[in-house]
């Protein structure tokens, strides 16, 4: 375990971001966001519910020529968001740092090398993860003016959320923590 990994604080950091059913960009229809970093300097998260169909970790792992033994075989990929998207991130619980992994909480790290996949198929790695290739990524001021233009619905993160293998559920139990219903969401923003 490394002495020192990397920690990040923000307002955001940490949080989930809901869309809501008036998202103007297509590719976070009904998605669920983990924001593992926001600052002055922007913001970036994985999006937690979105998987590629038919591509799991134990192909990911053979693509990258590291052998696997006993891994489970059911192990989505995700789809972290449109950036970069040929680059892999591991989401996870904070229970496994490297001097590379970005400490977000007591909850959650985010670790972006070949070594923490490779911990995983020896059966050494975190305990929970989220196997994502891409990221969201937001320039300086855009996710807070996204979320005063009605688009996202904060919420705290939920290791349950994130980590829960029933990604076609994530959506709604994140509103559900938010105790809304989302036949009740609006696109409008309302002005007093």
């Amino acid at each position: 375990m490394a002495s020192s990994p990397q920690q990040t604080n923000s307002h955001f950091t940490g949080m989930m971001l809901i869309a809501m059913p008036s998202m103007a960009d297509t590719r976070f229809t009904r998605s669920v966001v983990y924001v593992c970093s926001h600052s002055a300097e922007g913001a970036m998260g994985l999006v937690v519910n979105q998987v590629i169909d038919q591509l799991r970790l134990p192909a990911v792992l053979q693509q990258l020529g590291i052998k696997s033994e006993g891994l489970a075989e059911d192990q989505p990929v995700h789809l972290g968001g449109p950036v970069e998207s040929n680059r892999g991130f591991v989401l996870h619980s904070a229970d496994y740092q490297l001097e590379s992994t970005l400490l977000i909480d007591e909850n959650f790290a985010l670790t972006a090398t070949v070594e923490i996949l490779r911990a995983i198929a020896e059966g050494n790695g975190p305990s929970r993860l989220v196997l994502a290739l891409g990221y969201a990524g937001w320039a300086p001021g855009q996710l807070d003016a996204e979320i005063l233009a009605n688009g996202w619905l904060i919420a705290p993160g939920d290791a349950d959320i994130v980590f829960g293998r029933e990604d076609e559920t994530k959506w709604h139990r994140a509103l559900a923590k938010l105790k809304i219903d989302p036949i009740l969401l609006s696109g409008a923003v309302g002005h007093a």
